[in-house]
């Protein structure tokens, strides 16, 4: 595996010449953060929480389709993180000594969990894998259902707060590396699988701080969108939820993804999150201060049913000035196309990726870190 001091690139020289000493000590700085919250298959039953330090739960896989039944025991270590869905703890399976996560949710018996059938049908370099899962209860009788995932140890979340820790900026190759592969996955989930993520986030963004793979995590708000069927409107963490939602669309698409995902390039640009509202209403407002007020057709395009229009007329903030003045236009232009009003204006998943492979810094280089991944660059 590659860490980061060792990327050979001739075009990275150049972008990181000013603060390479924090890109090469980036793995060790990031493996002596504390992993924290910031704010922020037929399974078995076991007993317990299993969630304490030093905790140890003995679960059985296997057994279906001519399997051998196979008892594997894990030890809890650390919660994590922790939110309304319930709590992800790092465990070492006893067996083998491998570091998993397990995402330990609330489950109502009256219904199957569309987390768990989600992540059954996901298979991709970019999205956390599922290993297995099995059910816990607690002396009230609650039941739990466990997500045994692959251990990722840090999310670009973190990278982000680190770089500016440093009061630096994210290297462009690592940018552009990062988003190939936030939208590599989300052309894999809309096309291929035909679910939409709809909690897009850099909290929900994994990431190895020595390959630079980063793998889509936490499908607790996934879901198969049907044309014509209705949808909640309010979801989606604040600072990446896409304006027809906020403006209470509920027939909307995977485009909503595509902003979040626009907003998250822009945070790694930027060190910080382009629209930082502290409420519904003033997130709207922060995104017209960038993107000016809508027009009549671009609320129709983002909710038809939505009749209000009395808006204080607000011109555009040009784009060049959002960013700083050695931002390159190219970057400056993707964030543009992937942050427009109108949903079907919004560029793919797909074409960003295809567009961020081919215009990146040095291709060589990305090459060569993407092969460290175990990917290849044209799937």
């Amino acid at each position: 595996m590659t860490s980061v001091g060792m990327v050979p690139t001739s075009g990275l020289r150049e972008a990181t010449t000013h603060n390479a000493a924090g890109v090469d000590r980036l793995p060790e700085e990031m493996n002596d953060m504390k992993i924290r919250d910031d704010k922020e298959m037929e399974a078995t039953v076991v007993d317990g929480n299993g969630t304490e330090t030093g905790h140890i739960i003995v679960t059985t896989i296997g057994g279906r389709n001519g399997q051998p039944k196979q008892t594997i025991s894990y030890m809890a270590e650390r919660v994590v993180g922790h939110g309304s869905f319930g709590v992800v703890f790092q465990a070492k399976c006893l067996e083998n000594g491998e570091t998993v996560a397990i995402k330990k949710v609330l489950q109502d018996k009256r219904y199957k969990n569309r987390e768990l059938q989600t992540m059954r049908l996901l298979d991709h370099p970019n999205v956390v894998a599922l290993k297995h899962c099995f059910f816990s209860t607690t002396e009230k009788d609650e039941l739990y259902l466990n997500l045994v995932l692959e251990y990722v140890p840090e999310t670009v979340h973190r990278v982000i707060k680190h770089y500016n820790k440093l009061n630096q900026r994210m290297p462009l190759i690592y940018v552009k590396l990062y988003a190939y592969q936030i939208f590599r996955a989300l052309s894999y989930i809309h096309r291929t699988i035909g679910v939409c993520h709809r909690d897009i986030k850099p909290q929900n963004l994994l990431v190895n701080p020595h390959t630079h793979q980063v793998k889509l995590c936490d499908f607790g708000s996934a879901k198969v969108l049907v044309k014509g069927e209705p949808n909640i409107a309010y979801i989606c963490s604040r600072y990446y939820r896409a304006p027809e939602l906020i403006f209470g669309a509920t027939e909307y698409t995977t485009a909503i993804d595509i902003w979040s995902a626009g907003c998250v390039v822009a945070e790694l640009l930027l060190g910080q999150p382009l629209f930082p509202g502290e409420s519904g209403v003033d997130q709207l407002v922060e995104i017209i201060k960038v993107l000016g007020t809508p027009t009549r057709e671009e609320i129709k395009c983002m909710n038809p049913n939505y009749t209000e229009y009395k808006f204080p007329q607000i011109k555009a903030h040009p784009w060049h000035k959002v960013f700083h003045k050695r931002m390159p236009p190219e970057a400056v232009d993707l964030v543009s196309r992937l942050l427009q009003y109108s949903p079907n204006l919004r560029c793919t998943a797909v074409s960003t990726s295809l567009h961020l492979f081919a215009c990146d810094l040095d291709i060589n280089c990305v090459l060569e870190v993407l092969s460290s991944c175990g990917i290849s660059g044209c799937n």
